[in-house]
This record gives C-alpha cells, structure tokens and sequence, in this order.
C-alpha cells in the first residue's frame, strides 16, 4: 500500500525552525519524510537529517521519498524514547533542530490491518511499532475493569468510562473482543443514545485512549522533551506538533519549565534553585492550521505546533 502522508503545518514549520546551510536537524517522527524533505532542501547541500521512526513502512516510504538526498540523511528504525542514545551514537556534539510530529499518521489511519481507525473494521492492533508486544487486543482483553476505567479517564477525557469498560469486561466473558469493529458496537451500546448523538464519532476518545496506552505516547513524550533540549547546540531549535489536549498540555508545561530560571516555591524569599533558563519560547501560542491548509488536509484541523530556541 502507498503510504500517504501529507505533512500539517509545513510553512510555519519551516520558517520557526529555520534551517540554514550545514545544519544538522533531527526528524523524530519520520514518517513518510515530508517535513525532511523541507528540512533537507533548506540545509544543503553539505546539512545532513536524522530521521527516526519506530514504523519500518515509514521509514521504507522515506527511503524512497528522500533518495535524492540519500547520502545526507541517517535512517534510524527506533522509537524516540531512545533519542538520547541515537543522539549520542549520531550527533555526540549536538545538534541545530529536533522535531517532533506526535500521533498516528494518515498513513496508518488508513491503513485498515493496522487497526487504528474506527471507521473500518480490522484486527485490534494500534501498534506503531509492529515488532512491540503490547497491542490493542491485550489491552481490551486482559486489562482489569478498573484499569480500563483509568486509561479512559486519564487519556481519552471520556465521560462514559465507567460504563465502556464495564461493557467490554461483561462481553469478553463470552469471547474475545478481535476487531475493531466488535469494540465500536460495544461502545456504542454503553453510551447512552442521546450522548451517542452528540460531537463526534462515540469511539473517538476510547480508540484515542487505547492507542496512548499501546503506545505510551504521553510517558514518552514528556520523557524526550528534557533529552532533546540537552542535545541542542545554542541557538538550535526544537519544534513539536501536537494533535490533543494532553499533549499540547505536556509540551506546554515542559517548554515554560526549561525557559524559566527559578522553580522554587513562591514564598521562598530569594531563589535555592540555582535553575537557568535554557530555552526562549519561540511561539507563545501554539500554532495552528490556516483555512487554505485545512481545505487541502482536514486531518491538520487539531494540529498544534510549539517551538524553543536554546539560549545557553
């Protein structure tokens, strides 16, 4: 299958993160290149990329979309939780941007047999890395009641928590819940009609939940962020596109901590931190798709960039 992925936020990308001739940028979530190819066409012709990407379809997409540049580009099958020790083994004397594209790609949306999507009936899988263990159907059918009540809470904000997961332990009593398509029914019955009726599709935040959990985007993520400011040469930048709330919330939070120079609590009457800021938050608020790009790719309706700028 082609894999097909149009990047969000292209323009504004490229003119935060400014890549200029010889520089050395990391793509942590490479994905089918597209943002690469910018990095790569603004850094030559001696600038050289780091691409990483758990997925092994996206990095073979990538290979193929970025040959021109082969020679300058570094292909790394991992996932970015790992950055400190790819960066350490590619870039030990640091680096000029990092950038970070969270989330499942349109590819792997569409992609049915990668069981990411609510609108076609698949396997449960929602793995982004395929060599992984943990997969949907694990979490679906082996997690305790209360686990599920948790994970939806706490990463799909869904109202109905409680009664999805209660749903979904009485039916695999019976048998195991396989598709995607089973868990949508299931769903569906657990919420009531009239709030069923309401916003979007009623699967949304349960798959949205099941596929951080897979994946452990948000532990990741808020992990990483300290690594990838400590790998920045000064001046590099480092650039994150979010697509939820609790997301943007982490990068948010991590970008004023690294940009303030004292944490102590504000009765302290003088600073015991010795803390620098090590950052200038280069996007006060987070930015987002223009009307011309959200008629071209709807997919980029939810996409929130944030950058910083190393000072030190």
């Amino acid at each position: 299958m082609e894999f097909k992925h149009i990047p969000v936020l292209f323009q504004e990308i490229m003119e935060i993160m400014e890549p200029k001739q010889g520089e050395l940028f990391v793509d942590c979530t490479l994905g089918g290149g597209g943002h690469s190819q910018g990095f790569l066409d603004r850094n030559g012709p001696d600038g050289r990329l780091i691409g990483i990407d758990q997925d092994t379809e996206a990095l073979e997409a990538a290979r193929q979309n970025l040959s021109a540049y082969s020679e300058r580009v570094t292909y790394v099958h991992s996932n970015y939780s790992q950055l400190d020790e790819i960066l350490n083994l590619y870039a030990p004397e640091g680096v000029d941007g990092i950038l970070f594209d969270i989330g499942v790609s349109s590819h792997q949306l569409d992609e049915k047999e990668r069981g990411f999507s609510y609108m076609q009936d698949a396997p449960l899988d929602m793995r982004m890395d395929q060599e992984q263990i943990l997969d949907a159907w694990h979490v679906v059918n082996t997690y305790k009641e209360e686990e599920l009540v948790r994970i939806l809470k706490e990463y799909g904000e869904e109202r109905w928590a409680k009664r999805i997961a209660k749903f979904i332990v009485e039916f695999r009593r019976n048998k195991s819940i396989d598709t995607t398509g089973e868990l949508v029914d299931i769903i569906k019955r657990a919420i009531p009609k009239g709030a069923r009726e309401e916003g979007s599709h009623p699967a949304k935040r349960t798959f949205q939940a099941i596929r951080i959990e897979v994946n452990d985007e948000l532990g990741v993520l808020e992990r990483t962020i300290a690594v990838a400011v400590k790998h920045l040469k000064k001046g590099g930048r480092l650039g994150i596109i979010s697509f939820h709330s609790l997301e943007d919330r982490i990068v948010k939070e991590q970008f004023r901590y690294f940009a303030s120079d004292c944490v102590c609590p504000p009765e302290l009457p003088f600073c015991q931190c010795d803390k620098v800021s090590e950052v200038e938050i280069l996007t006060r608020k987070p930015v987002t798709a223009s009307l011309e790009e959200l008629e071209l790719n709807s997919r980029a309706k939810s996409a929130k960039f944030r950058a910083v700028k190393k000072i030190v």
